[in-house]
């Protein structure tokens, strides 16, 4: 009569005695953002339908472009209320309408004055941070739309297609020191006033990074350009929008370049999207979140090691049949709308999620 063999002779022969049992999870699920993680944010309008749209996506942060300059506290004050009624927070907000400061022409100074107002303004409110762009012409002429996944619009960049343009009149040609000449003027007028303010700005690298734009040299076309601006005053409050998208464009490994730029607290804002890049600087694709060159949870993990605590927009949703179906997509060519969204933030939660269960 055979006896049947113990559990403990059954783990022996198969050598699992001895192994370290695994481990309880440390962390309790659903995990979730808070004041001390990063939080995901996308645009809305001021109405109940869209940030119903938002909040129903368990996205409770929103950015968006400003009133003009200056920002007055009256109707800044009526934004955040309006957000916060809606279950929202305003928690950046774009600024421009200072093409003198940027092109060094008359005038200048009362821009400045304006840009100054509205971040003292943006402080008393509670707006944490204010985003701006540095462009003497935006490369947008290279951009068209290409057929990716399953007939999905994609975002595409080829440089030929507007190398060769001329500069407009109303912009003119700028080389890289007359580009850098403004913007420090500019940051030694502003940074100040945004520190005493408790605000943060963040620059937005140029998109596209290609070498010239209608006869114009990019400062923000490359990652030394990054790390010059926030050498020009350092502060925290002199701060970029950190796009792990476009670091890849330029040819760059975004873990890396966004790790440089997280671990010294100059990262304000952050752009979460994904490209094929088929040469640096001059030709890709914006693809699904999920489809592209950067290791997305891989940045993830470095916004989280970091202890980064500010936005992270899942930016250029691509387009889906249907979005497209129920009308026309503004925006981008090949960009999409609101199911494009839906995918990203999703996507973006997920990795969220998995580096803050690390």
């Amino acid at each position: 009569m055979h006896s049947t063999p113990s559990r403990r002779a059954l783990f022996q022969s198969a050598g699992l005695l001895g192994l370290p049992l695994a481990a309880a999870p440390s962390k309790s699920w659903p995990i979730q953002e808070s004041a001390s993680t990063p939080k995901l944010c996308l645009p809305s309008a001021l109405d109940e339908k869209s940030m119903r749209r938002v909040t129903q996506l368990g996205v409770s942060h929103i950015l968006g472009g400003g009133p003009r300059s200056p920002w007055t506290e009256a109707e800044m004050r009526h934004r955040m209320d309006a957000y916060k009624a809606g279950g929202l927070t305003l928690y950046n907000q774009m600024i421009g309408g200072f093409n003198n400061a940027i092109y060094g022409r008359p005038g200048r100074d009362e821009e400045i004055e304006n840009v100054r107002t509205s971040i003292r303004v943006a402080g008393k409110v509670g707006l944490a941070v204010v985003e701006y762009n540095w462009y003497a012409h935006r490369a947008m002429e290279g951009y068209y739309e290409e057929t990716g996944r399953a007939g999905a619009g994609y975002t595409a960049f080829d440089y030929d297609r507007m190398k060769d343009l001329p500069p407009l009149p109303e912009e003119g040609a700028h080389t890289l020191d007359e580009m850098w000449a403004t913007i420090t003027y500019f940051l030694k007028a502003v940074i100040p006033v945004a520190e005493e303010a408790g605000v943060k700005l963040a620059l937005h690298p140029n998109d596209p990074p290609s070498p010239m734009s209608r006869g114009s040299q990019q400062i923000m076309g490359t990652v030394a350009g990054w790390k010059k601006l926030i050498s020009i005053v350092d502060n925290p409050a002199n701060g970029i929008t950190f796009d792990c998208g476009v670091t890849r464009e330029m040819g760059e490994d975004p873990i890396e370049v966004g790790r440089y730029f997280l671990s010294r607290k100059r990262v304000n804002h952050i752009h979460f999207r994904n490209v094929e890049v088929r040469k640096p600087y001059e030709k890709y694709a914006e693809v699904f979140i999920d489809a592209g060159q950067v290791d997305m949870f891989g940045v993830m993990r470095e916004i989280v090691n970091n202890k980064y605590t500010g936005t992270v927009y899942p930016e250029h949703p691509r387009a889906l049949d249907y979005d497209r179906e129920r009308g026309p997509i503004k925006g981008y060519p090949g960009g999409g709308g609101y199911t494009g969204d839906v995918y990203d933030v999703a996507y973006t939660r997920a990795m969220l999620q998995a580096a803050l269960s690390l």
